[in-house]
């Protein structure tokens, strides 16, 4: 006669039981390796951080001189240095995954996007004419603590403009010659713009291309045409940025928010 369910469970757990399991959880994670903390690879990462320094003086050497690191040696210790040191402190390198990729891949493409948004903080004041002091940052990343060390679609920071407008922006950086807009930042710009009448306005710094894009999120249709599932975004549906969006050549003086149609 077929065993009852309740049977089977019975004999499912103390078969884990015998094995050593005290819980589900536990057989889980040691069957499928997750018990096991990758071993950091530190040549590895110091490599990948020289590698962000020279992201930052290959940047400093060609973009207008008005939106320059004036300090190189000390933007690297603020913004390449202080992170990884407390990400090392609080034990958060070695538990980064995404997709199965390696823990010190998924931190170069954290950290990628997180230096060039503080290179670009200097454009930012004067695209916008505004004092660093209005800046406030609102972005769910965070270098200290694991379980907030992710993407969501909140916007980096909120700027208060001279004219008393409240803006946001998404801060977004691209380095193939690849722009898109992931859908879930416009739903979330849609919200923010219902509930709090605050416009979101990303910004998409194109590295490969030396050039940066601006379009208010809240006026994109969710539901248009163009959307596309893209696999190499980890099979989110984004939507290409168009040409007619990149008004900023970064090698000349930046453009004026006031002066752009958007």
């Amino acid at each position: 006669m077929p065993k009852s369910k309740e049977t089977e469970d019975a004999y499912s757990k103390e078969y884990r039981k015998k094995l050593g399991f005290t819980s589900q959880g536990k057989a889980k994670g040691f069957f499928g390796g997750k018990d096991i903390t990758p071993t950091i690879d530190f040549d590895y990462m110091k490599s990948l951080n020289k590698r962000l320094y020279e992201m930052v003086d290959r940047m400093n050497a060609v973009v207008s001189k008005e939106v320059i690191a004036t300090i190189p040696g000390s933007f690297k210790k603020e913004f390449i240095n202080r992170p990884f040191s407390i990400m090392e402190k609080n034990g958060i390198l070695p538990k980064l995954n995404n997709l199965g990729r390696r823990p010190e891949q998924v931190y170069f493409n954290w950290m990628r996007g997180y230096v060039i948004q503080s290179f670009f903080s200097k454009a930012i004041d004067m695209i916008f004419d505004v004092d660093t002091r209005k800046r406030v940052l609102i972005g769910d990343d965070d270098f200290k603590k694991l379980k907030t060390f992710r993407k969501t679609p909140k916007a980096d920071m909120e700027l208060g403009l001279n004219s008393g407008e409240k803006l946001r922006l998404e801060i977004q950086a691209g380095f193939t010659g690849v722009n898109d807009i992931k859908k879930h930042k416009v739903i979330e710009a849609k919200r923010v713009f219902k509930e709090l009448g605050i416009h979101t306005l990303a910004v998409h710094f194109d590295l490969y291309n030396g050039r940066a894009a601006f379009l208010k999120l809240d006026s994109i249709d969710e539901n248009g045409s163009d959307w596309e599932s893209r696999q190499q975004m980890e099979g989110q549906t984004v939507l290409s940025i168009s040409p007619r969006h990149f008004l900023w050549n970064m090698t000349e003086s930046p453009v004026k928010y006031k002066d752009m149609k958007l």
